[in-house]
This record gives C-alpha cells, structure tokens and sequence, in this order.
C-alpha cells in the first residue's frame, strides 16, 4: 500500500484499505475492506488513523513503516 495511514488527510471514504482489527494487534494480521467512516478525530496516528469499514469492522489502517 502506498499510502501512509498515519495521516487523515490520506484516508476517504470509498479508499479500499487493509486495516489490523483490535483482536488482531498482537498477530498483525490485517483485514481488508472499504473505508465508510472516518473514526480518528486527530490529523496524525502514530498508529494508524481508525476506520469503520462498510462491513461494519473497526481498526486502525495499516501502514508498513519498515
């Protein structure tokens, strides 16, 4: 993925997105889906910026920052 999910200013609705669920953190095993809502108030997520996909599934978009 090329963009940097760290920044809000990146995500839309309708971005096709991998995101790491709550349950997921530990493993970092990654869902994707269709943004339909921007949950992150902030400009910058060190951790990624949180989604609602359209399935409903909530996590921060994950972002490869090796």
């Amino acid at each position: 993925m090329g963009t940097d999910g760290r920044y809000r200013e990146n995500i839309y609705r309708g971005l096709a997105v991998e995101v790491i669920l709550k349950k997921d953190q530990r493993t970092g095993k990654t869902t994707s889906g269709i943004v339909q809502d921007i949950l992150t108030k902030s400009s910058f997520h060190p951790h990624g910026i949180k989604v609602r996909l359209q399935d409903g599934q909530v996590g921060r978009v994950y972002t490869d920052t090796k």
